[in-house]
């Protein structure tokens, strides 16, 4: 069946993405254990993306050259990249009770990287997914099921909302520079 764009559609698609008040708790708390070390934990979680999907480092001229791990590490422009995106994650974990707030949000991240940086959206696809095997291994002891279908259920917040500006932008797929071989993007957890 066809689906014509409209005001139900989206009404439909943030209700179904909201987080409940328990879930929105677990992952908030959850998200102040991890950002208590914002950098070094933003610094794994890119290094991992980097290491296993290089093709993402296509779009960092300043650190697309590094190959090892340990360089990734101690570059200080990754470093800062890391800050970036560990804040506007912070930002999203601390509005999750403000819907409106959190499209905003995403949708400036989306924009950007679409307008401004000409990432493939796939890529936010891939970098949630690291970010929740980083939080699922830091929290191997005390990550439950409930906790991992609340941050899988902000993973696929995160995602809609960072395409949904894609859209509005007119984003028009970029001819692939290398391909992501199939079975390689991480399964959602949900």
């Amino acid at each position: 069946m066809e689906k014509v764009p409209g005001e139900m559609d989206i009404e439909r698609r943030e209700r179904s993405e909201e987080l409940s008040e328990t879930e929105r708790k677990a992952v908030q708390d959850t998200w102040a254990r991890l950002y208590a070390n914002c950098e070094d934990v933003g610094v794994a979680i890119l290094v991992r993306f980097f290491v296993n999907f290089p093709s993402a480092k296509q779009y960092f001229s300043q650190f697309q050259h590094l190959e090892e791990p340990l360089e990734m590490e101690q570059s200080p422009q990754l470093r800062k990249h890391a800050c970036r995106v560990m804040g506007a994650l912070n930002t999203v974990v601390e509005n999750l009770h403000d819907p409106e707030k959190v499209s905003s949000v995403l949708a400036l991240v989306g924009k950007a990287h679409a307008l401004k940086h000409k990432v493939e959206p796939v890529y936010f696809k891939i970098l949630s997914g690291v970010i929740l095997e980083v939080i699922a291994e830091e929290f191997a002891d005390d990550f439950p099921s409930e906790t991992q279908r609340a941050w899988s259920k902000l993973r696929s917040l995160i995602y809609s909302h960072v395409t949904a500006a894609y859209k509005e932008v007119g984003w028009v797929q970029q001819l692939p520079t290398t391909n992501i071989p199939p079975g390689t993007l991480p399964s959602s957890r949900s």
